[in-house]
């Protein structure tokens, strides 16, 4: 690169860190209520989706409303995602949000609860107590947002195994492809009404709408594309809430990173079933299975877990 481009790029990335909305105490500073820094064993995010159904966005530059008011908002979606050593494969773990679990300092409650109750770092603290896996960064997107990023890259398409009728919003979807710009997307993953597996099918949506996602950005087309790199790491860096260590070089790493991808997991966290507490519907986890899956990230070795009990999700059609 010369002269020209190394200051051009340098200016870019620059103005990239002036968009991205840092969180100061999004990582919990007691080092002694955390698990160990390692290295060598990959990096670990805590993905948060937050739909607070606002009028204005609440992650990201063009925030109008705080992402966390205590006692106000829950998570939507948890996502733990695991980027191995090597930089080649990438599991995405998918936590139900009315898993029952203990949130440190409250007692056992649905793992949304810790991020009403104590923001990013009381759910970061949650998941790491579940799971023994450290969260290394932390990025939170409402669902204004999530639009943003889909009609950056023009829109995905999903594939749904059978007509089904969301009757909220009155939106009844095709068995077969669907293409969805950012509005129907949103509404393809809010919906809960009318699918069998209630929260694990939307779970999958969820998933599967990401999956199509990464398949339009991981293409040599788009990361060949300066300009097309360049209008996503904006879109992410004004969409996203992200904690302190994150910056634009950071995010433009890795966006490159996936270049070399050899593969890209999509997982629920183990599922025991599920049941009441004090009058709410809860998913109970399978914790043999959590911590096997965990002591699998822990290591780097997800690959082993996968291929072993063949967990991971088909995401390729959806319900």
């Amino acid at each position: 690169m010369g002269a020209c481009g190394a200051g051009a790029l340098y200016m870019f990335q620059a103005s990239l860190d002036s968009d991205i909305t840092r969180l100061p105490d999004a990582i919990p500073t007691l080092e002694a209520d955390r698990p160990p820094p390692e290295v060598g064993v990959g990096e670990n995010w805590l993905l948060v989706g937050t739909d607070s159904r606002s009028e204005t966005a609440t992650t990201g530059k063009d925030a109008g409303n705080s992402l966390w008011r205590p006692g106000q908002q829950r998570t939507d979606t948890i996502m733990l995602v695991h980027l191995s050593e090597a930089h080649n494969r990438v599991y995405v773990v998918s936590i139900p949000r009315d898993s029952w679990v203990t949130i440190p300092g409250k007692g056992k409650a649905k793992i949304n609860a810790a991020f009403s109750w104590g923001g990013p770092a009381l759910l970061i603290r949650t998941v790491e107590k579940l799971t023994g896996v450290r969260i290394d960064h932390y990025a939170a997107i409402d669902f204004q947002g999530f639009a943003s990023v889909v009609d950056t890259v023009g829109g995905v398409h999903v594939d749904i195994a059978e007509t089904v009728r969301d009757p909220y919003n009155s939106v009844t979807w095709q068995a077969g492809r669907q293409h969805l710009n950012g509005e129907k997307a949103l509404l393809f993953v809010r919906q809960r009404a009318n699918l069998p597996g209630g929260d694990f099918d939307r779970i999958k949506r969820q998933q599967a709408l990401l999956k199509s996602i990464a398949d339009k950005v991981l293409t040599a087309e788009t990361l060949a594309n300066p300009v097309k790199v360049n209008d996503l790491l904006r879109t992410a860096a004004r969409s996203l809430s992200v904690d302190e260590g994150v910056t634009a070089g950071l995010l433009r790493s890795r966006l490159i990173d996936m270049a070399d991808l050899a593969s890209l997991d999509y997982l629920t966290m183990p599922v025991k079933g599920t049941g009441t507490e004090s009058k709410q519907s809860v998913v109970y986890l399978d914790m043999p299975q959590v911590r096997a899956l965990s002591a699998a990230i822990r290591d780097d070795q997800a690959d082993v877990y996968v291929s072993q009990t063949d967990s991971g999700n088909e995401v390729e059609t959806v319900r």
